[in-house]
């Protein structure tokens, strides 16, 4: 068993899960990847079905883990953009693994993924 802030884990995997486990996290991580430096409405309006609460939450604990930074561009009215953080950076590769299986997924079962997505191609 690992301890690492007053939480149990199994192996390493959960420890990972543990950080970016959830529906949400990779997904932020994923766009965030892709588009540097992203805005609170950039993300949400990049994941439709995420709650204004729910995506406030999993910024703020991934902010807290050190996965990504948050900086304050003004106060009044109150605009901040978020971008990963040299350990955030460092799952790259499991961003790239994840879309590219999913990709294949979608393929071999003759899915025809969103074609204007550059991302993916």
């Amino acid at each position: 068993m690992i301890t690492l802030h007053d939480k149990t884990y199994t192996c390493p995997v959960d420890v990972t899960l543990g950080f970016i486990g959830g529906k949400w996290k990779l997904l932020i991580l994923f766009h965030l990847h892709y588009f540097t430096k992203r805005s609170y409405a950039d993300i949400r309006d990049n994941l439709p079905g995420v709650s204004e609460k729910m995506l406030s939450q999993q910024l703020k604990e991934l902010e807290r883990d050190r996965l990504i930074e948050k900086t304050v561009l003004s106060a009044k009215p109150y605009r901040v953009t978020y971008e990963l953080s040299a350990m955030g950076k460092s799952l790259a590769p499991l961003y790239v693994f994840a879309s590219e299986w999913g990709i294949a997924y979608l393929k071999t079962h003759g899915i025809d993924y969103i074609q204007d997505q550059h991302l993916y191609k």
